[in-house]
């Protein structure tokens, strides 16, 4: 059963890269079917086959020759191995079905905001909608806790913003990773969406310390946070409750 959810993951991943691609550029994600994006050539199925074609093609189009992007293979095999860990922590459940997409797209979010530095809003309600759905068939955070988890993510994200605006003269935070925050609030319920919160924080300052040590990011670059939400969001969707338990074990038990 592994090896099926792996390559269910796969071509769910493949799928995601043509999200990726054409929702920034307002496109149909079904139609036309993929192209490569310089020559414009119609692609076949076997130029489709997830990360095998790519291996095989050398990575290379097949019609121009062409580098192709190496995002698409690790989109792939990201998606995969996401989809089977939900797999493992869940089973086959409605629940594993439910983070899976919560999954699919926080992954398309982060690599169109590290790619255009925007989080589109169609996606937010899309988790919007998709929590609604859950709650309506009992699955994951009530209604209440839905909406406690809502200003529990978006809150602390939006006053961080004010802040940075009134006191430092300049956008600290963006309003997609605020909506953003609060979609994962109202899917997750505020337990879940406190600790990826938490997270994020510390993992978006970790990381954006070493990319301004290692000179890769300048003081005043755009650091995209979405990708931040997204691992902390996943982090908290498969071992947050773990966490939690330990953590209430250790020092409040």
């Amino acid at each position: 059963m592994d090896f099926v959810i792996l390559m269910f993951g796969l071509l769910i991943g493949s799928f995601l890269n043509v999200c990726i691609y054409r929702i920034p550029r307002g496109e149909s994600v079904v139609f036309p079917g993929s192209r490569c994006p310089y020559c414009r050539a119609r692609l076949k199925p076997a130029d489709l086959v997830p990360v095998v074609s790519f291996l095989l093609l050398k990575g290379r189009c097949r019609y121009c020759s062409r580098l192709i992007s190496w995002r698409y293979p690790f989109v792939e095999v990201l998606t995969a191995c996401l989809i089977w860990l939900f797999y493992r922590h869940y089973g086959i459940t409605l629940t594993w079905a439910y983070y899976a997409f919560i999954g699919c797209i926080l992954i398309v979010v982060s690599f169109i905001d590290l790619s255009h530095q925007e989080i589109p809003n169609g996606l937010v309600l899309v988790l919007m909608v998709v929590g609604l759905a859950a709650k309506l068939a009992g699955i994951g955070a009530g209604f209440i806790d839905g909406l406690y988890g809502l200003l529990v993510g978006g809150a602390p994200l939006a006053l961080i913003a004010v802040i940075s605006l009134l006191a430092l003269r300049r956008e600290g935070m963006g309003g997609g990773d605020i909506k953003l925050m609060a979609a994962v609030g109202w899917c997750l319920g505020w337990r879940l969406t406190a600790m990826a919160l938490i997270l994020s924080i510390y993992i978006g300052g970790v990381v954006s310390i070493m990319l301004l040590c290692l000179k890769i990011k300048c003081r005043k670059d755009y650091i995209p946070y979405g990708p931040f939400i997204a691992l902390s969001t996943i982090i908290s969707m498969i071992w947050g409750e773990r966490i939690l338990h330990w953590y209430i074990s250790s020092f409040w038990g």
